[in-house]
């Protein structure tokens, strides 16, 4: 049988056999990846030997459009300043999210009063003063606190001392000792008072230190009485600054 009467199989038929039907159905199906496989095969036909270069291009690499270079400086520089924009503006609105979440949780000023039971008082806690949960001393039976400048602590005390003066005295050398512990420690006032329907007396103290690190301390210790029942308060404010110590002994004199 000749060559022209072979009987071949679809697709298999030499070159000079085919048709244009059939080259037309050998023809890719996609038509962009056509024109992109005829561009980049004229751009290599249109591309200089790497002999005809010379050696400096053929050692650095082919000389590059300076317009494009600046061009793609432009579009780095672009980019470097949206990306610091967008920096700034998202700390921006940290900080700004910073702020509304600290104003949100500091607590209002709470004006309410602390009534002591156990002790028989109560006094009223000005802006600022928050009353603590647990007294931080042994033996206390309620305490105020206005953050860590200055804070007030109350406990009964078994009857009446024979003399108020002298046991008030003793209260405050105990607690100079341990709530003070200051190198040098000086009378401020000690006097008799009268706390609304309470009779007592204040002795006040201020602790000095020698060495940069702990400042001057206040303390104020009252022993009051009241119908055969009596009540110690302790209050003490570090650093003693005038406004910290007007500050408690406002509130010592409000105990009712």
């Amino acid at each position: 049988m000749e060559d022209d009467d072979r009987v071949w199989p679809p697709g298999s038929e030499p070159r000079h056999r085919r048709t244009s039907r059939d080259d037309d159905a050998d023809a890719p199906w996609n038509p962009t990846l056509r024109r992109t496989t005829e561009k980049s095969s004229r751009a290599e036909e249109e591309r200089l030997p790497w002999e005809s270069m010379p050696p400096s291009a053929r050692f650095y690499g082919a000389p590059a459009d300076p317009g494009k270079a600046r061009r793609l400086r432009g579009r780095r520089w672009r980019r470097r300043g949206a990306a610091l924009l967008a920096f700034v503006v998202a700390g921006g609105l940290v900080a700004g999210l910073a702020t509304l979440i600290l104003r949100v949780a500091e607590p209002a000023p709470y004006d309410g009063t602390l009534t002591d039971a156990t002790a028989g008082i109560g006094f009223p806690l000005p802006p600022g003063w928050r009353e603590e949960g647990v007294p931080p001393a042994t033996g206390f039976t309620s305490a105020a606190r206005l953050g860590r400048e200055a804070l007030v602590m109350a406990r009964p005390i078994t009857g009446v001392p024979a003399d108020l003066g002298r046991a008030t005295s003793e209260a405050a050398e105990l607690y100079s000792r341990l709530l003070l512990n200051g190198d040098t420690v000086t009378t401020v006032e000690d006097k008799t008072v009268t706390v609304g329907p309470l009779a007592g007396h204040s002795r006040s103290l201020r602790a000095d230190y020698k060495d940069v690190v702990n400042r001057p301390a206040y303390l104020r210790v009252m022993l009051l009485t009241r119908g055969g029942r009596s009540v110690l308060l302790v209050g003490v404010a570090q650093p003693d600054e005038t406004a910290r110590r007007r500050a408690l002994d406002a509130v010592m004199a409000s105990v009712r």
